[in-house]
């Protein structure tokens, strides 16, 4: 009896736990609800210009962060857990939460980084009147909530839709646990 519950003891050991459930990493900057609701009088409601002249080339991304590191693996190192880069600073391992559709990965090639406001979305909102300058700092945009690491195909089905047109099934803000001020 002693025999087979020490075995029992040794083998559970060998058995690795269940990886704790991920939650999303919060994105930097996020207003208060309050400063949220400022931000929103603030702004001048108008008709989405046109599409015409758009092209994503327009807004130069992915730009060099840090070394070798771009904005697509500096989010990915942001939003992941236990990322591991190789010299290229390339995501090798780790695991990625996305808060669009509470999916978890463990490869990078599953996830994407989402422009909150897609960047066509931002052109006919007025972007296509900024200089190249602007919209690579836009397009490459760490300092706000503008980037965050998704599932792939839940962004590929996005696309360049704004979201007075397209919203995750699951919400960001709920799953980032923000909470509404009193």
């Amino acid at each position: 009896m002693k025999s087979t519950i020490i075995t029992v003891l040794a083998l559970a050991a060998l058995v690795p736990a269940a990886p704790a459930p991920l939650v999303a990493r919060t994105p930097p900057n996020i207003p208060s609800t309050s400063e949220a609701q400022n931000q929103l009088a603030g702004l001048r409601v108008a008709a989405q210009g046109p599409q015409t002249g758009y092209s994503r080339d327009l807004f130069p991304h992915w730009n060099t962060v840090s070394g070798a590191c771009n904005t697509r693996e500096t989010v990915l190192k942001r939003d992941g857990t236990s990322v591991v880069t190789d010299s290229a600073c390339a995501s090798v391992s780790g695991r990625w939460y996305s808060p669009f559709d509470g999916a978890t990965w463990s490869a990078a090639s599953d996830v994407d980084i989402d422009h909150m406001v897609p960047l066509s979305n931002a052109w006919k909102s007025g972007a296509a009147s900024w200089t190249t300058s602007r919209r690579t700092t836009f397009a490459n945009d760490l300092t706000y909530p503008q980037l965050i690491a998704v599932t792939d195909n839940v962004n590929q089905a996005k696309g360049d839709q704004g979201p007075e047109s397209w919203k995750p099934v699951r919400s960001p803000v709920l799953e980032l646990g923000l909470k509404e001020e009193n």
